[in-house]
C-alpha cells in the first residue's frame, strides 16, 4: 500500500531535504535530530525524515504556511490500522464474547481520550507543528489534536516499516488498555459504564458537581462523582467532558472495589 508520499530512503533524500527545512525542530528552535530522537527513543522507530514531518504537521500550520501537505492521510491510514491490530487482539483474547461486546470494548481502547492520554505520555504534543492560531489556544494539549498525531504516527511507521511494526508498536502502547477494557462495564464511556454500575448495585443515580478556574483561553475544570450523597471520585480536565469522564472513571474503580463486583459478568459478588 503506498501513500504517495513515501520512495525508497535511498530515492527520496531530495524531498527529505526539501520538508526537513521546515522540520518542527526548526520551527521551534531545537536542533534537527530531537524529533527523531523522540521517535527512536519513546516510539522505538527512526522514520524517514520526510513521512515524519508529514506526520506531525497539523493542518493550521499547513494552512499558516502557504498550503503544506498535513498528517490528514496519515492519521486516516493508521485509524485503520490502529482499528485492525486492536479488533484482532480482542477477538483472540475473547473467543466467546458476542459481536457487541467486542465493539464495546474496541471502544473503550479506539477513541480520542484513550489516545490522547498514549500521546501526553510520550510528550509528543512538544513536537506538532502548530499553527500561531492554534497554538495560542492551547493546541498542543487539546485531545482530538494529540490523538490525530499519534494515529498519524502509527500510519507513518506502518508505511515506512510494514504491518508487523506497526502492530509492535500498537501492542506496546496500547497493550494496558486492552486489559483494562476487559474490566470496563458499557466500555463507550466511563461516565455510562458508572451509572450500569450503579444500576447493577442498586445505590443510585450518578451526578456531577463541576467547577472551573483559569483564563477564558486556558480553563481547567474539576468535577466530583456524587452518587446517593456521597462522593466517591473526583477529576480534572480541559473541558467539563473531559474531568466528568475521569471523575467517573475514579469512582467506577472505588465502587466496584467496595461492593465487589464480578469484572466479566458485572454481577454482585460480595454484600456492601
Amino acid at each position: 500500500m503506498s501513500d504517495g508520499t513515501t520512495t525508497s530512503r535511498k530515492g527520496a533524500s531530495s524531498g527529505a531535504r526539501s520538508m526537513d527545512d521546515q522540520s518542527p525542530d526548526k520551527a521551534a528552535g531545537r536542533p534537527t535530530s530531537t524529533t527523531n530522537d523522540v521517535l527512536e527513543g519513546r516510539l522505538g522507530y527512526t522514520l524517514e525524515p520526510a513521512l515524519l514531518v508529514r506526520a506531525l504537521t497539523h493542518r493550521s500550520f499547513a494552512y499558516e504556511n502557504g498550503g503544506l501537505p498535513t498528517n490528514e492521510r496519515l492519521e486516516f491510514l493508521g485509524d485503520s490500522v490502529l482499528g485492525l491490530v486492536v479488533t484482532d487482539t480482542l477477538y483472540r483474547i475473547h473467543p466467546d464474547l458476542p459481536e457487541g461486546q467486542l465493539a464495546k470494548l474496541r471502544a473503550a481502547v479506539v477513541n480520542s481520550r484513550a489516545l490522547a492520554d498514549v500521546s501526553r505520555g510520550l510528550d509528543l504534543g512538544a513536537f506538532i507543528r502548530l499553527g500561531r492560531g492554534e497554538e495560542g489556544t492551547g493546541g498542543r494539549d487539546k485531545s482530538s489534536i494529540l490523538a490525530d498525531t499519534l494515529e498519524a504516527l502509527i500510519g507513518a511507521v506502518y508505511l515506512d516499516q510494514g504491518l508487523d511494526a506497526a502492530s509492535e508498536l500498537v501492542h506496546r502502547l496500547f497493550d494496558p488498555l486492552i486489559e483494562e477494557s476487559s474490566n470496563l462495564g458499557a466500555g463507550l464511556d466511563w461516565k455510562t459504564s458508572l451509572q450500569e454500575l450503579t444500576a447493577t448495585v442498586g445505590i443510585g443515580v450518578p451526578e456531577y458537581l463541576v467547577s472551573e478556574s483559569g483564563p477564558d483561553h486556558e480553563k481547567t475544570f474539576t468535577a466530583t462523582a456524587r452518587v446517593g450523597g456521597e462522593e466517591y471520585g473526583s477529576g480534572t480536565g480541559r473541558s467539563k467532558k473531559e474531568a466528568e469522564q475521569k471523575a467517573a472513571q475514579s469512582a467506577w474503580h472505588g465502587i466496584r472495589e467496595k461492593h465487589g463486583v464480578d469484572s466479566a459478568t458485572g454481577d454482585t459478588t460480595s454484600a456492601a
